[in-house]
């Protein structure tokens, strides 16, 4: 949604649970930060946990009141919340009946950015469970989404950046959000090229390092200008691109990846890499697609 004045709104979803506030917080300081409006929306797809039906079996008309109250609540407790932490930021609510990944998608259509939290279940459920919307959001919302997990992580000093680059057009995209979040909060950027070498097949490793090298340069080439305030540090690394970029950014402020990379097939609208820094990073993860 865009505010009155044309500006496009930094949209977030809000959890009903009113311990889960990470992501809240993210997309408020998100807002205030980029002078955007804050569009808070609770999507009811299924009744909310903790309401009880009593003996008798509601009609569908008691459920949809009962939801609705429930859904308002939720959403006056999210104004509180914004409000006491940035307060000058201009918020508007959505109570919408849905599946919350098709309703914040819609709204992607005219938002900044999405803005979602992740609730750690554990290594192999986390992101996967049925609730989750982080998944089919990233593959398909037309800006950039930005998972926010639980609990919070340890950050470091100073504080920094990191954005995956593979010379693809995704990872191009990923580079200028990348910048513009580091230059927001005065960090450094870290951009990774990640080299995973062929499992089969004779290859001259020296020669591929350098042309790795040399699109990464091309890539971060004249961003620099745009953000002369961004201190950049880049290099190649080799090993897998998930499990790199995963433990370059434990402590990071976030990490920036394309929605697809070299070597996506046609119709596959999250890669690879994309999924596996979902499932196991622990900052922020920012989606990106071209």
């Amino acid at each position: 949604m865009t505010g009155a004045d044309g500006r496009r709104s930094v949209v977030v979803g809000v959890d009903p649970d009113p311990s889960r506030r990470l992501a809240l917080a993210w997309a408020a300081d998100e807002a205030d930060r980029r002078g955007l409006p804050l569009r808070l929306v609770h999507a009811q797809g299924t009744p909310i946990h903790g309401y009880q039906s009593g003996e008798a079996r509601p009609s569908w008309e008691e459920w949809n009141r009962a939801l609705h109250g429930l859904g308002d609540q939720v959403l006056k407790e999210a104004i509180v919340f914004v409000e006491s932490r940035q307060p000058t930021v201009e918020v508007s609510t959505l109570l919408a009946e849905g599946e919350p990944a098709g309703v914040l998608r819609e709204e992607a259509r005219s938002a900044a950015l999405v803005v979602v939290g992740s609730w750690h279940l554990s290594r192999r459920s986390e992101m996967f469970s049925s609730a989750s919307v982080a998944l089919p959001l990233s593959a398909h919302a037309p800006c950039p989404v930005v998972v926010v997990p639980e609990p919070e992580h340890i950050t470091q000093q100073p504080a920094y950046f990191v954005v995956g680059v593979d010379g693809s057009p995704h990872s191009a995209a990923a580079v200028d959000v990348a910048f513009e979040e580091a230059s927001l909060r005065g960090a450094l950027l870290r951009a990774l090229y990640v080299w995973h070498p062929p499992l089969l097949g004779a290859l001259d490793e020296e020669a591929a390092v350098s042309e790795c090298r040399r699109v990464l340069s091309e890539t971060v080439a004249g961003r620099t200008a745009t953000h002369p305030d961004v201190e950049l540090h880049h290099e190649v690394v080799r090993g897998h691109p998930v499990k790199v970029l995963t433990e370059a950014s434990e402590h990071a402020l976030g990490l920036v990846v394309g929605t697809r990379g070299h070597g996506g097939f046609t119709g596959m609208l999250l890669g690879s890499v994309s999924q596996g820094v979902l499932h196991h990073a622990r900052c922020p993860v920012i989606t990106v697609p071209v």
